[in-house]
């Protein structure tokens, strides 16, 4: 029971963690409604939690490691839970982006101590099985999280799909307690504090710059400061990484063409495959007149084909190398972006189905090989910096792609309507626009964003795609590990 207990207490945190990121897409048009919230407001909601997921991963790693891998987690799920309930008690939607942001950090506290609680709990053919069922709760957490986010939305309100999390966190925090063993990491380790926030003034200021531009402009005064301020973090974060003794990202390992390009594929491989759907769903709630349950479904023929492509690749694609698994991959991905990239003023959902198949067939083949392949690219002692690493630029991807995103949704609109109703469209204000503006131009210009941000995903995918098939050639990444579904399926984190 113990040996069980283990593993139900971990994957129990990382299901709510990464169900938090794919819940939230079908229930953002609910949210605009009853907050009042604007386009950059919803942004946030999103990315608020993973770009706290993404700056801190390393850092409470490392912290995990020397205080304990069973308390970090245990402080994780807490804080995951407080900020939960705040967020379901939120008036306005300035304090659901700051919960969200504390769940980011809760989140990234049990994600960071996930892996090698699981590495140091089992050995051979025992942490295999828990590999796989970690994989397999990953990915149904993926898969369900849009159709329990549209039933808990249109059932009781958005406001459950958080506070479903309270009652899986106490049966979380009491198995941990009970069942998990503390483990540290290796002696002498120290945690990278000036990284962490060097990393997180970086990643939070071009968030917040891209975004910005959507608004107000690449030329405006504060969309310059912010992005030049990111520019400035980010220099001071290479800076502190070269001196610093424990950096918590080892900058040698930029020089290995190898990691570069699980890395790159990483980034982008989130920010395509998942950064365009949170507008996808406003179209198709807001314009079409979807239920968020019947927008959650729609985002099944992405989830179900990538569970289906990863469960029979795992078996049918052994000993195929990661280089053509995950850059073959994002060349799907890339592909069915832009598949989707069809719609017009008359398109409904249908029109969105290929793409959207050919797109989870991507993420299938690239879900399961992407971790094995950053794994492959460093020595055995520095697997956890891989690991982190890549989590990290996924979570990065993510909330960078919905920012330029979002960006270029607005500035294709505005191509068409005044800025103002552009703005209000994009946020969910379908609604209040009908009557003056003619309803046949609100659809075309949302089409036309959504086409527009759609190619663009489409371009990185398939940039990066290439990328992945001509740097990723060490012998020792080449081969790709079965392994369990993929841990995101929409949205995302993950």
């Amino acid at each position: 029971m113990r040996t069980w207990g283990t593993l139900t207490a971990v994957c129990l945190g990382t299901f709510m963690l990464l169900l938090d990121v794919t819940i939230a897409v079908v229930a953002l048009p609910d949210m605009a409604g009853a907050m009042d919230a604007s386009l950059s407001d919803l942004q946030w909601v999103m990315d608020g939690y993973a770009l706290a997921l993404a700056a801190l991963l390393l850092g409470t790693g490392a912290a995990a490691d020397i205080l304990g891998r069973r308390r970090i987690q245990t402080i994780g799920v807490v804080v995951f839970a407080l900020a939960s309930a705040v967020c379901g008690l939120s008036a306005g939607p300035t304090m659901l982006v700051a919960a969200r942001v504390v769940q980011g950090v809760g989140a990234a506290a049990m994600f960071a101590t996930t892996l090698p609680i699981i590495g140091a709990t089992y050995q051979g053919r025992q942490r295999s099985v828990a590999l796989g069922v970690f994989g397999a709760v990953s990915g149904g957490a993926a898969a369900i999280g849009p159709v329990l986010g549209g039933l808990l939305t249109e059932g009781p309100g958005w406001r459950w799909i958080f506070w479903v999390n309270l009652p899986v966190s106490v049966v979380a925090v009491w198995l941990t307690l009970r069942y998990v063993p503390e483990s540290r990491g290796p002696k002498g380790r120290r945690i990278d504090w000036a990284g962490t926030a060097t990393f997180a003034l970086f990643a939070g200021f071009a968030t917040y710059g891209v975004i910005r531009a959507g608004e107000q402009g690449w030329g405006e005064r504060g969309t310059l400061a912010a992005l030049g301020v990111a520019v400035l973090a980010l220099v001071c974060f290479v800076g502190v990484e070269r001196r610093s003794a424990h950096p918590m990202l080892d900058l040698g390992l930029l020089r290995r063409p190898a990691f570069v390009g699980v890395m790159v594929g990483a980034f982008a491989f989130n920010a395509a495959a998942f950064g365009v759907l949170p507008y996808t769903s406003l179209w198709l709630q807001t314009l079409l007149g979807m239920s968020p349950v019947e927008g959650g479904l729609v985002f099944l023929s992405l989830s179900g084909a990538s569970m289906v492509v990863a469960i029979a690749g795992g078996k049918l694609l052994h000993g195929v190398p990661a280089r053509v698994t995950v850059g073959g991959g994002l060349v799907l991905i890339g592909a069915g972006l832009c598949c989707q990239a069809v719609l017009d003023a008359g398109s409904t959902w249908s029109a969105l189905v290929p793409g959207l198949l050919l797109t989870g067939v991507g993420v299938g083949l690239v879900s399961p090989g992407i971790a094995g392949a950053a794994l492959a690219t460093v020595e055995p002692e520095r697997a956890g910096m891989a690991g982190g690493s890549l989590n990290t630029f996924r979570q990065l991807g993510y909330a960078l792609g919905i920012a330029v995103f979002g960006t270029v949704l607005i500035s294709r609109m505005q191509d068409t309507l005044p800025s103002g109703a552009a703005h209000a469209l994009a946020g969910g204000g379908a609604e209040g626009l009908r009557g003056r503006v003619p309803e046949h131009a609100l659809h075309a210009a949302f089409a036309q964003g959504l086409n527009s941000a759609s190619v663009l995903a489409g371009c990185v995918a398939l940039v990066a795609g290439f990328l992945v098939l001509a740097l990723v050639r060490s012998p020792k990444a080449a081969v790709v590990e079965p392994t369990a579904p993929p841990k995101k399926a929409v949205g995302a984190r993950q």
